[in-house]
């Protein structure tokens, strides 16, 4: 399990998360959902080192994360971050295999296992085809799927995802939520942050609400939709409906 304990945020001088406690259960995928501007991103980049934790605590399966050797961390927790600026002039085999070096020594030679698990992560997600294309020349929806293979082939039992969707049609969207639902059937513990409630709702076993810089609610996508805490966040209404296998949510 990862758990967040008290754990605040600061920018400077300027306090941007206070006395955040949460935990993640392993095995399933927890979605944070909230405006813009709530905290989302801030809270989830502590674990990557982008945001600086100024109080509390991070474990991973007991263990003190923060105080982990950063290629230690990456052995057990990919992260996908929501913004590139720079995007690499590699073939796209070259910058999947990027995922292996956490676990490399310092000649980063390539183990067999090591070329295998590549391989499985371009085929899981789908971008074996561009193996020797170079990511620059790519559209924005492959180059995703490209990166998140990168993710995976860092072989993690966690995987952090910021906003995956944004570049990716409806088609797109859909096909990646399923590689997502795979990663949880396979025992991965998957941690989103997406905009699309309804996407949110549909995958999740569980919801963290965020609003304000604070968490607003956790728990079960029924337990925050039966609360009322996703309309008065979001400033909406909620009406369920169902084709008699499936449920359908809509907004107004």
């Amino acid at each position: 399990m990862l758990e967040f304990s008290h754990v605040s945020v600061s920018c400077g001088h300027t306090p941007i998360l206070e006395d955040i406690s949460v935990s993640f259960p392993a095995g399933q995928i927890t979605t944070l959902i909230g405006p813009n501007g709530c905290g989302k991103t801030t809270l989830l980049q502590c674990l990557n080192g982008v945001s600086k934790v100024t109080a509390g605590h991070i474990r991973l399966n007991g263990n003190d994360y923060l105080k982990l050797p950063p290629k230690e961390r990456a052995r057990k927790l990919a992260f996908l971050p929501q913004v590139r600026t720079i995007i690499p002039v590699l073939p796209v085999r070259t910058l999947v295999e990027h995922g292996r070096f956490p676990h490399l020594g310092f000649s980063r030679k390539k183990s067999k296992r090591d070329v295998e698990i590549v391989s499985r992560a371009m085929n899981f997600t789908h971008v074996a085809e561009y193996a020797d294309c170079c990511v620059d020349t790519l559209s924005g929806g492959i180059r995703q799927r490209v990166f998140f293979a990168m993710v995976l082939a860092q072989d993690c039992d966690y995987i952090v995802l910021d906003e995956p969707t944004t570049y990716l049609d409806i088609r797109g969207q859909r096909e990646f939520l399923e590689m997502v639902c795979t990663l949880r059937e396979q025992g991965k513990t998957v941690i989103l942050i997406l905009h699309d409630l309804n996407q949110a709702l549909r995958i999740s076993d569980r919801l963290l609400v965020m609003n304000d810089r604070t968490i607003t609610a956790a728990g079960t996508p029924e337990s925050c939709l039966a609360s009322g805490v996703i309309e008065d966040v979001f400033q909406t209404q909620i009406r369920t409906f169902t084709d008699g296998k499936e449920k359908f949510y809509f907004f107004l």
